[in-house]
């Protein structure tokens, strides 16, 4: 299933990038991709209680409005997840190995959720600067691929992946979401990264393969139509990383940045607004169930996502409910954006990516600016789309390439400067 993913991933980057037209039809569902038939809509407002009443000040917001927000992303889309378990533990098998030529020092992490050894364990990789001096931020990837396929390091524990059979194989060798994480070193930033599949899989009828499976009631086989569906489920896994990195001595953990694309980028966005302890999120091409608006007919929509065909199961069941109904979808988009104020969150998307409606994550910014603001932190100060090249990088940042869905390698350049100007800055 992982290398599906991973071939229809490079496969949607290199059509979009030469053009090719996008798809008409999917799942059976019209896509449109015309200005003049996204229609009317009219968006939730972030800074108006459930009572009608206005949010005039950060403590309403905190107290009041940011919790009934939340709530609702649990309750209509994401699923309620469960807290912290109380049997989490950690084998530090790599305690700190010079690695990349002398430049970093290498753990790796095995995480458990139950006691011992038994059920799902996820591993994770960290690298931190080899000068560092005391603690750094670091930038936590959500990946597709495993940590050995993710870094070229000899010295990485060989992973594994779920393949199309939805049976665990060694992880493929080749580049596909491989990462050059030297330039972040360069810039004094530690690198972690996790495999999403470790923390649950990928595919319809996998909760019972995933972390998922150790909180189904007796009797029960998928989640209740509120509860997680997997980016739920990979997001609670970022946290749990987190509560790792809150243990090392290496790594300032009160500044560490999620990064993610498409599916992923909707989960880091999702991780990020549930879990106020990341400082950063940097969501690439996140679109529909991410950072675009549902309410704007355009690309990918709730129906198509939530398709019997496609991926429902990486939803609450009960997101499948607003198909075809967007309007009166109780959240959206603009109110996702606005759970990460003051914190600062970058959105990366590609010009020629209308499926994931670039336009449509923009627009969503700039509807969650007044919650920045109120917050006492920098929104995007503009209303006009920028062009493709054009990065706005304040607290709340917006950034399109020109080209297709994911990321590019001159992508990287602009990640790291967003870093080095709100997470160095943090210090």
């Amino acid at each position: 299933m992982t290398r599906t993913i991973c071939t229809l991933l490079a496969a949607a980057c290199a059509a979009s990038a030469q053009g090719t037209a996008p798809p008409a039809v999917v799942a059976g569902i019209p896509v449109n991709y015309d200005e003049a038939k996204v229609g009317t809509y009219t968006l939730p407002d972030a800074l108006v209680l459930a009572n009608g009443k206005k949010v005039k000040d950060a403590k309403t917001w905190y107290r009041t409005r940011r919790p009934e927000i939340v709530r609702l992303f649990e309750e209509d889309q994401y699923g309620k997840s469960p807290a912290k378990p109380a049997a989490l533990h950690f084998d530090v098998f790599d305690k700190g190995t010079p690695a990349l030529d002398g430049k970093a020092i290498r753990r790796q992490v095995t995480m458990y959720f139950t006691p011992g050894d038994k059920g799902p364990k996820v591993d994770v990789l960290l690298y931190l600067p080899a000068a560092a001096k005391g603690p750094v931020p670091v930038l936590l990837n959500a990946s597709f691929t495993a940590n050995s396929s993710t870094v070229d390091d000899p010295g990485v524990k060989p992973g594994e992946v779920w393949g199309r059979d939805k049976k665990r194989v060694p992880a493929p060798k080749g580049r596909f979401g491989r990462i050059d994480v030297l330039p972040v070193l360069a810039q004094g930033f530690g690198f972690a990264t996790v495999y999403y599949g470790d923390i649950d899989p990928d595919f319809a009828g996998g909760v019972q393969d995933g972390v998922r499976a150790l909180y189904l009631k007796p009797g029960q086989t998928e989640p209740a139509p509120d509860e997680w569906g997997t980016i739920g489920a990979w997001a609670w896994g970022l946290s749990r990383v987190l509560d790792y990195l809150e243990t090392d001595k290496g790594v300032d953990a009160k500044h560490v940045a999620l990064l993610g694309v498409s599916r992923l980028g909707k989960t880091v966005l999702w991780a990020g607004a549930h879990d106020t302890r990341f400082a950063m999120v940097i969501a690439s091409c996140s679109g529909e169930g991410g950072a675009a608006l549902s309410r704007r007919n355009y690309g990918e929509t709730i129906a198509h996502l939530t398709a019997p065909s496609r991926y429902p199961y990486q939803f609450a069941a009960n997101y499948g409910k607003w198909a075809g109904r967007a309007n009166e979808f109780p959240v959206d988009a603009n109110l996702l954006v606005a759970l990460m104020a003051p914190r600062p969150l970058l959105l990366q998307t590609g010009s020629t990516d209308g499926w994931s409606d670039p336009k449509g994550e923009f627009l969503a910014a700039v509807a969650a600016g007044p919650v920045f603001r109120l917050l006492g932190a920098e929104p995007l100060g503009t209303d006009v789309w920028p062009p493709a090249g054009q990065p706005i990088l304040h607290t709340l940042g917006y950034y399109m390439h020109e080209g297709g869905h994911g990321t590019l390698p001159a992508d990287w350049s602009v990640f790291l400067k967003f870093m080095d100007m709100h997470l160095r800055a943090a210090k």
